[in-house]
């Protein structure tokens, strides 16, 4: 019965479901995998060992060696599983770990040596099972440790690839559901403030124009069906010429407080109007010029909205650009550490949004300086525009 080399190749992840070994989620396939290998290595071992003589195939002579020399591996391999699972929940330190494989191969080659020694007493008697441990007890032990460590790679490199792989589904998930969780509080509110000052200057305007405060409220009753039609998931478009009515509507209603000093310079390509774009992308960007750049000077300022169509960069493909800026005071950016920056409502939300809704493609730059107001730019690729 002489030995081959073959055994080792039936050391690969995955077999089938052994009693007492918790299978979890997707680990049919990986004992679906360590069978087929087992399998594979029997077969290549059976045509190895039917010597081929006046061109008759032993095959059952074949089938023998293969069942006799891989059998006792195959079956101990059913325990590396659970056995690479029990390492990686330790989590052990490295040299920890070295000692805890030394004693797995040495359980392994002695459990190999032992089933062969048993099947071979059970079989042939005691005599021969000497005889037979005695010749093949160097060679085995090298090969045990040699499928110990094929069968601890396989299981742990593929446990520790689905573990990695279920880590990063979980930060993203994480990640989208924090982003959902922000651009929910933006399309979940309008800046109080504004609300207040908003049915203040209504009150005051009934009294003066019913006319005008019938206008208005129309207005402001078309604002809040957007943003409630608008509360929905990161991925949601609309068009840009829905977001323009939107900011018109919002502007429309500071005017009311804040008069002339609020001035409006739109720079609008008219082929875009019908673009999708995240729905709320603008109006955030609007409401801080106007709160931190235009509200505070008593001259006021103007607040430019542009919306074109710009070649890439170094590349053929367009963008669309939407930027929103005021002239206002401005401010040191990128702010030195520890200061507060003039984030607003929403920009570190709209940043990331744009960072996961278009897979890292879209940019959003602000531009600013003391006495040169605040510019925000956002950069979608046209050819995710309708994606």
């Amino acid at each position: 019965m002489p030995a081959m080399a073959a055994a080792p190749t039936s050391a690969h992840p995955a077999a089938p479901h052994v009693a007492g070994a918790a299978a979890g989620p997707g680990e049919g396939r990986l004992w679906g995998v360590y069978a087929g290998l087992c399998l594979l290595s029997w077969l290549l071992y059976a045509v190895a060992g039917g010597e081929a003589q006046r061109g008759d195939w032993r095959w059952l002579e074949g089938a023998y060696e293969a069942t006799w020399n891989l059998g006792p591996p195959m079956v101990l391999g059913l325990a590396g599983l659970p056995w690479a699972r029990w390492l990686a929940a330790r989590r052990a330190g490295p040299l920890a770990a070295f000692g805890w494989h030394v004693l797995g191969a040495l359980l392994f080659v002695a459990g190999w040596q032992l089933l062969d020694f048993a099947g071979a007493w059970f079989f042939f008697g005691i005599e021969h099972a000497q005889a037979t441990f005695e010749q093949r007890v160097l060679w085995r032990a090298a090969w045990g440790v040699f499928i110990y460590v094929a069968l601890v790679l396989g299981f742990g490199g593929a446990l520790a690839a689905r573990s990695a792989h279920r880590a990063a589904l979980a930060a993203a998930r994480a990640e989208a559901a924090l982003v959902r969780a922000e651009l929910a509080a933006i399309s979940g509110k309008l800046n109080p403030h504004f609300l207040f000052n908003t049915l203040n200057s209504l009150l005051m305007l009934t009294r003066r124009d019913a006319a005008a405060a019938e206008q208005t409220l129309l207005r402001f009753s078309r604002m809040m069906r957007y943003v409630l039609e608008t509360h929905r998931g990161a991925a949601d478009r609309v068009t840009l010429q829905e977001e323009l009515d939107f900011v018109r509507d919002y502007l429309e209603l500071e005017a009311l407080r804040l008069g002339e000093r609020l001035r409006v310079d739109w720079q609008v390509d008219p082929a875009l109007l019908n673009e999708p774009i995240p729905p709320l992308t603008l109006q955030p960007l609007v409401e801080n010029c106007i709160v931190h750049g235009i509200a505070p000077q008593r001259a006021g300022g103007t607040v430019r909205i542009e919306a074109l169509r710009v070649p890439a960069q170094g590349g053929n493909e367009a963008h669309l650009a939407l930027r929103v800026a005021d002239d206002g005071a401005g401010c040191t950016w990128p702010p030195p550490p520890g200061t507060v920056p003039r984030s607003g409502v929403g920009l570190s939300a709209l940043r990331r949004r744009f960072e996961l809704d278009f897979g890292g493609r879209a940019r959003l730059a602000v531009q600013s300086a003391p006495g040169a107001g605040f510019r925000v730019e956002i950069l979608i690729p046209c050819s995710e525009l309708h994606a």
